[in-house]
């Protein structure tokens, strides 16, 4: 069998942030098994979300049980490590062209009792994210398919290449996708290797959206099964 099982994590940020909390709740409800929640700082990218505090208050109204990744777009990852663990994230994924000491922030994020995430933008080679996993390996890669920074892009297919790689070099590794996946593309994904799902409007905008974390899951899920069939 493989070492990796499919994760959904909607992306919140295409939520209705009025209702933030039973959005949250709602995504829970319908099958997700973890929530993306974006972080931007208007530095790294060209956009401002939400921070630490809001986070908090996600946790309070989830309770203790639901896992959160936070995708730390912002200019100084390090920064805001121990704050965002004592705001209830599990999984802080933060972005290699961000870092100027990415072994050592690993190092620091499982410190504060989180899991390390590395995340890398659709310029940044891959290398550069295998040459890290090499000398400090991170619990989730990251690819984004999309440019960071704003929601409802197209989905690049050509960086499915990097997750091949990644999967080949990892075979045991969680890898995502963040950026344009949905049902037209989700096939794309699984068959590269990808494990863990970001998906944002395709779910959060869906009349259905448990039929849309279903259906995402069956596809990565016959992936799987296949893929242990060959071995």
């Amino acid at each position: 069998m493989c070492a990796y099982r499919c994760k959904i994590g909607p992306s919140i940020l295409n939520s209705d942030l009025a209702c933030l909390g039973d959005e949250c709740k709602r995504m829970l409800e319908c099958g997700a098994d973890y929530l993306h929640l974006d972080v931007m700082d208007g530095h790294f990218v060209p956009n401002i979300t939400f921070g630490h505090p809001v986070v908090q208050c996600i946790r309070k109204s989830i309770g203790d049980g639901p896992t959160c990744e936070v995708h730390m777009m912002v200019s100084r990852p390090d920064q805001w490590v121990k704050a965002m663990s004592e705001s209830g994230a599990n999984i802080y994924t933060f972005h290699l062209e961000a870092s100027d000491n990415p072994q050592q922030l690993i190092k620091e994020i499982r410190e504060e009792g989180m899991k390390a995430g590395c995340a890398i933008k659709p310029a940044t080679p891959v290398s550069k994210l295998i040459d890290l996993l090499h000398t400090q390996m991170a619990d989730v890669a990251l690819v984004m398919t999309v440019e960071p920074g704003f929601g409802g892009q197209s989905f690049m297919r050509p960086m499915m290449e990097k997750v091949r790689e990644l999967r080949k070099a990892y075979p045991h590794l969680d890898i995502g996708v963040d950026g344009g996946v949905g049902p037209s593309s989700i096939h794309h994904c699984a068959e590269a290797g990808a494990n863990m799902i970001v998906s944002g409007s395709a779910i959060m905008r869906s009349n259905d959206p448990r039929k849309v974390i279903s259906d995402l899951r069956g596809v990565v899920q016959e992936v799987i099964q296949q893929t242990s069939l060959e071995r």
